[in-house]
């Protein structure tokens, strides 16, 4: 699947600790999966805030990549930098949000591959992108963006047309596309499960609404 998996992420490693430049590296290849999702009033905003989020954690790495060398490392010395102003402050705010977009790509397309669907339309992707904001957004979410993102379900592509996008346009058997798609949420899951469990620790999740 020439879109996701241009770049590798490196694996988890045993302690969890998730190097920043890898992964910012291997993130920002990730933003263009939005234009697959057609409806630019409402996925051009959201591969905006990625692409804005990466950019803002990385502006904080590099000015210092030895005292941010890991996430962790960059929320602990926010944490002491802000003071009660954190973690609504920083790069610890623009990874809270940038975790959330990655959720929701990832639950749509783990809802994909396992075959999720409305069986008297099977080529849709409604039930799949609700589901993912469900679980994803909606909470973060007001009342205006929620109508909006709900209503946004009913102008997605068709599964085959999202396929082939993520192919680059390729004619590819979707279960060659579906193997890939497995490939890519084997790698990417445990490094945002981890980067959850981190703010869940730190006690650094907000759940304030945009």
């Amino acid at each position: 699947m020439a879109l996701l998996l241009e770049h590798e992420f490196r694996p988890l490693p045993a302690d969890k600790q998730i190097e920043t430049l890898p992964f910012l590296e291997a993130v920002a290849h990730l933003p263009p999966f939005f234009d697959c999702l057609g409806t630019p009033i409402v996925y051009s905003p959201v591969k905006a805030d990625l692409a804005g989020n990466i950019k803002k954690i990385r502006a904080v790495y590099e000015s210092n990549p030895a005292k941010f060398k890991t996430l962790q490392n960059i929320l602990e010395a926010e944490k002491e930098m802000y003071g009660s102003a954190w973690p609504k402050a920083g790069a610890t705010l623009a990874l809270m949000w940038l975790k959330r977009g990655l959720k929701f790509m990832l639950v749509l397309l783990q809802s994909i591959s396992d075959g999720e669907r409305d069986e008297e339309h099977p080529n849709l992707i409604r039930v799949n992108a609700l589901k993912a904001y469900e679980i994803a957004l909606k909470r973060y979410h007001g009342w205006v963006l929620q109508k909006l993102f709900t209503g946004s379900v009913y102008a997605l592509p068709y599964k085959s047309d999202l396929l082939k996008a993520l192919e680059k346009g390729k004619e590819v058997k979707e279960e060659e596309t579906i193997e890939k798609i497995h490939q890519f949420l084997s790698r990417v899951s445990p490094i945002l499960d981890a980067i959850y469990e981190m703010y869940t620790k730190m006690n650094a999740e907000l759940s304030y609404k945009a």
